[in-house]
């Protein structure tokens, strides 16, 4: 099984596992690149994994699906058109040959869910809840619920490799630097993505090893973060969600 990204609009990757000629995406906001990809490479599309309702995750479904039998896994709540198989937390799906634990992570969403294989080589697809040295808005959660939703994703495996669905490593982490700005893990993986983005390189996946060296929505806990916190916030004693929704509306204002 391979892992490739297919990128789409300005700033989205539509991830593509693929086995032998057959593949399966997450998150298909765009049909046309999604078809362009498997033309090219001579596949056929199995399945789709879905993990919140947001067009630029959803847009491409009834096309791709258009006269096909094709299984759409994705958030339970019958609001997402295209949807055959409503997951909920500890559901699992297969996907060729590897086990998808389903973690409901709400937070950027209250439908969001995220996918987790921890056969061979541990594999999250986290959509908008996660992202390299970053999080996503809180569109309709609350900092309570991002916050555990983000505590299931610290206690995976450190090898696990993070396929979030934006590039937004190198904003995310100008972001990180102002609240960490003596982090030299930080401070080191600024300057590889800064290399990387001038060569038009992809920056992901990340690894939960990396966010919790260097990803302050993983960091609450951590001294530097909480007085950076508390700095912009204008308050003390602040518990770990309170740090989190500090940093999260610094980080809407940034």
């Amino acid at each position: 099984m391979e892992i490739f990204a297919i990128p789409a609009f300005t700033d989205n990757y539509i991830w593509a596992v693929v086995e032998k000629d057959q593949f399966v995406v997450v998150d298909p906001g765009d049909s046309s690149v999604v078809k362009r990809f498997a033309e090219k490479n001579n596949l056929q599309l199995n399945a789709i994994l879905i993990t919140h309702w947001h067009p630029d995750h959803t847009g491409g479904i009834l096309e791709l699906v258009k006269d096909k039998s094709i299984s759409v896994y994705g958030p339970k709540g019958g609001h997402i058109d295209g949807i055959t198989d409503e997951l909920k937390e500890d559901d699992s799906v297969k996907i060729f040959d590897y086990e998808f634990s389903v973690f409901e992570t709400p937070g950027h969403t209250l439908d969001h869910i995220s996918y987790f294989s921890n056969q061979n080589k541990p594999i999250l697809f986290c959509g908008d809840t996660l992202f390299s040295g970053g999080c996503g808005r809180l569109f309709e959660g609350t900092p309570d619920q991002m916050f555990h939703s983000l505590s299931k994703f610290s206690s995976l495996p450190g090898n696990t490799k993070v396929y979030c669905t934006h590039e937004y490593t190198l904003s995310n982490l100008k972001f990180a630097l102002e609240v960490e700005p003596k982090n030299e893990d930080l401070i080191k993986y600024y300057d590889q993505v800064v290399e990387k983005r001038d060569r038009k390189q992809y920056t992901l996946p990340s690894t939960i090893e990396k966010e919790l060296n260097i990803n302050p929505f993983l960091r609450s806990s951590k001294e530097e973060v909480r007085k950076s916190a508390e700095i912009y916030s204008s308050k003390t004693n602040l518990d770990d969600v309170g740090v989190l929704a500090a940093i999260r509306s610094w980080k809407d204002n940034f």
